[in-house]
């Protein structure tokens, strides 16, 4: 996982009428919670966060990876994960986060297991390479064999807890925005190879949870053009496709420095120089001419910035889905940033109890 530096600050309350504004599922009635983003927009640790937030009050939750990058254990500073769900995390009020990183191979072995008994089959099935053809070769195999484990997860039965299911809701780590609708509408990418059979009742047994009621598809974004537009996309898409979209996070946000008046004026290269040093001698320091001028480059920088932020966030409020923002951090993103960021999107609404 990538860490980021900058600066913070508490972020606003959310930017819609309410928590999920786009649907009549709530919160808590999604129990699969995919979170989507470009690369660099730190959908990791949204994720992280979200699966902390879910897990406050005593829940317990799973989070899930599918690229093969280790990013949760790095998150959550563990050793990597293997293929098998390991508690990482406590949550306030008695909650639990565990995390699984799902291997393709090992998932297919899981499953003819499961339907056809044949897991002892397993080192055989790789000597002939047919674990690597259906993993790697076979187009769309890999990702139903991926989003099916994460479907049973999610419909997992147990009987010993409160509601009778294993987990109170599943985190999916998926991978970045242009490459998601692909990955989640397994169906049609099997459609070519397997019109009839156990791949394609898998395939659709899949898409009754990703397409329902169940299910919510975030995306992260930052206040950038190409993120941004990404993300315009992104809804497009998962909607055509009949996926359901929940909220846009948007993460690393930056606080305006200077009031309205003063970034326009910054913005078109017009600042009093006497203004700023007089602003440089009440910290003690001598102004000098380039210190001046250096200053004066960087407000308007600054303010340049904040205007594009402006735009940004307006063709994100024209997509019509709930909005949260995370700050941008003034030091790497560490687990007391993950629990910070839990808050964070308990407080404005995107989890609730």
């Amino acid at each position: 996982m990538a860490k980021r530096t900058g600066g913070s600050a508490r972020t606003p309350a959310v930017r819609s009428t309410g928590p999920l504004a786009d649907s009549a599922a709530g919160p808590w009635q999604r129990r699969l919670h995919v979170v989507t983003g470009k690369g660099g927009t730190g959908k990791t640790t949204v994720a992280g966060a979200l699966a902390v937030a879910l897990a406050t009050g005593g829940r317990r939750v799973l989070l899930t990876e599918v690229e093969g990058r280790q990013q949760i254990a790095q998150l959550f500073d563990t050793p990597p994960l293997p293929y098998r769900e390991r508690k990482v995390a406590s949550a306030p009020g008695g909650g639990e986060v565990f995390a699984l990183a799902i291997d393709p191979a090992e998932a297919l072995l899981e499953y003819l297991e499961m339907f056809y008994s044949l897991r002892r089959a397993g080192s055989a099935l790789r000597r002939i390479g047919a674990v690597d053809f259906a993993t790697t070769v076979a187009p769309g195999v890999r990702d139903v064999l991926l989003t099916g484990k994460v479907k049973e997860a999610v419909n997992r039965p147990d009987a010993t807890r409160e509601g009778g299911m294993a987990y109170d809701a599943v985190v999916l780590d998926a991978p970045p925005t242009g490459r998601i609708t692909r990955f989640l509408n397994v169906s049609s990418e099997v459609a070519g190879l397997a019109k009839v059979g156990p791949i394609r009742s898998q395939a659709d047994s899949v898409m009754k949870v990703l397409r329902s009621g169940q299910t919510a598809v975030h995306l992260v974004t930052l206040l950038e053009e190409m993120p941004v537009q990404e993300t315009v996309d992104g809804v497009a898409e998962l909607l055509e496709a009949g996926l359901p979209v929940g909220g846009v996070v948007v993460n690393m946000r930056r606080t305006p420095l200077l009031v309205p008046g003063d970034l326009a004026v910054a913005a078109s290269g017009s600042l009093d120089p006497d203004e700023i040093v007089a602003g440089i001698k009440e910290t003690g320091v001598e102004p000098t001419e380039p210190l001046v001028a250096a200053l004066a480059a960087e407000a308007a920088d600054h303010a340049r910035r904040v205007e594009l932020e402006t735009v940004e966030r307006a063709e994100l409020d024209r997509l019509g889905r709930a909005t949260y923002e995370l700050p941008l951090v003034p030091h790497v993103v560490d687990l007391g940033v993950v629990y910070r960021f839990a808050d964070e999107l308990r407080e404005q609404g995107m989890v609730v109890r």
